[in-house]
């Protein structure tokens, strides 16, 4: 069985790009990629200084279960070179699940959609590119409606898709 998956993907240490590709190419070893949003080069939220992010959003397929993929996103991010650091901080490479079918999951270390999707622009901006009528379970909104409701400014679209 295969399971429709948005994932966030950002990076502000190093060379952006370069870590966005490896996680891209990552990836295919447990998802098929659908679709890539472009890239966009977003300020810091939550601890502001630090370097701006480089983010996009993808939709993938995949056989594996929620938990089976964080510990794969988990292992995708360590071999990247992704070291722990505090929370907000800076990072080489950060790879969140978004929405995973219609799924609402909250298990220790995981919730889906993620708990945090409505409040970030940065996550919004690249997911509506690719998803705008996706129904985020939980919330009864779609992205593009979520995204609405919030400020884009700090956001700027760097690579088309």
């Amino acid at each position: 069985m295969h399971h429709t998956v948005f994932l966030s993907i950002g990076t502000n240490l190093g060379e952006r790009v370069k870590n966005l590709q490896r996680a891209l190419e990552g990836l295919a070893g447990f998802c098929r990629m659908e679709a890539t949003s472009s890239l966009y080069e977003t300020d810091p939220w939550g601890y502001t200084d630090q370097p701006a992010f480089y983010n996009l959003a993808v939709r993938v397929q995949t056989a594996l279960e929620p938990d089976g993929l964080l510990k794969a996103l988990k292992a995708l991010e360590a071999e990247i070179g992704r070291v722990p650091g505090f929370r907000y901080g800076p990072r080489l490479i950060d790879l969140d699940i978004l929405t995973y079918d219609d799924l609402q999951l909250a298990i220790p270390g995981l919730t889906i959609p993620h708990p945090m999707l409505a409040e970030r622009a940065f996550v919004l901006v690249p997911l509506a590119e690719i998803a705008p009528l996706l129904l985020v379970p939980g919330l009864n909104e779609t992205v593009q409606e979520l995204l609405d409701k919030l400020d884009c400014a700090g956001i700027r679209k760097v690579m088309e898709a």
